[in-house]
């Protein structure tokens, strides 16, 4: 069985994006730009909702071919590009790249993939994961907090009908107060 990994940049109130959708408030340092881009190679399959996917693909396709772009960034699209990924959404008609679309039932899909064989897959996006956080699927959660508040916006967490017990296995502390803490679901 596959493990389901959910990690974003979130603020220390909780929000994965500011009001609006804004993510300029989480610019990553180069250590932790790095430590994200591991994640990415070791990543067997990510799972993005429409909205992430967006955002993601309107940059890292071609990142590296933009004037100015850093070791680091050339790293990170060329393993983003590489990456196999499903989309989720019940608007979008078409995905490119490296990508598959799935426009039916989310929960049944994430998980006959997690049933299969591979290594560990990635869910991104507020809106998906937190279909999965209740359906009992995420096998790890990651946060990564930066000391800022939002007072509003996309939260990590959605309303949960009870409690999910957590066991703490990392923590590791980034440049400007970032700190990483990886839960694994207690099953």
């Amino acid at each position: 069985m596959r493990k389901l990994v959910f990690g974003m940049n979130l603020s220390l109130d909780g929000y994965v994006a500011a009001p609006g959708g804004d993510l300029g408030w989480g610019v990553p340092s180069d250590e932790l730009f790095q430590w994200w881009s591991d994640r990415v190679g070791a990543t067997d399959l990510a799972l993005y909702g429409r909205g992430l996917w967006e955002t993601m693909n309107a940059h890292w396709p071609t990142a590296d071919q933009q004037p100015g772009a850093t070791p680091a960034e050339i790293e990170y699209a060329r393993r983003w590009r590489d990456m196999p990924k499903v989309v989720f959404s019940s608007t979008t008609t078409t995905v490119d790249g490296n990508a598959r679309l799935v426009t039916g039932d989310a929960i049944a899909e994430i998980t006959r993939l997690k049933a299969g064989d591979g290594g560990p897959m990635d869910i991104g996006g507020a809106t998906l994961a937190a279909a999965a956080m209740r359906a009992g699927l995420i096998d790890e959660y990651v946060l990564v907090t930066a000391p800022v508040l939002l007072g509003g916006g996309t939260p990590f967490f959605p309303v949960l009908d009870g409690a999910v017990r957590l066991d703490l296995v990392e923590t590791r502390t980034f440049p400007g107060g970032v700190l990483l803490t990886r839960y694994e679901t207690r099953r």
